[in-house]
């Protein structure tokens, strides 16, 4: 059985759609959709990279700023 890298993000998965429940009747109206679950996830990745880049390049620039480079 492979493993896979990241959990299934819909919870109806092989229910009939006769069973599932309507949007709101046993939770918040506000439910993310599954596609809004994967673009979450990209954006949390896409901006970690960005922010850790420019973390990097603050760094390197105090750093050459206090060696006098």
């Amino acid at each position: 059985m492979a493993r896979r890298v990241f959990t299934d993000l819909d919870l109806n998965a092989d229910v009939p759609a006769r069973a599932q429940p309507s949007i709101g009747e046993w939770g918040p109206i506000r439910v993310p959709s599954t596609r809004a679950k994967k673009w979450a996830r990209v954006w949390v990745s896409v901006a970690f990279v960005v922010s850790a880049s420019a973390l990097f390049g603050l760094g390197y620039w105090v750093f050459t700023k206090l060696n006098g480079s």
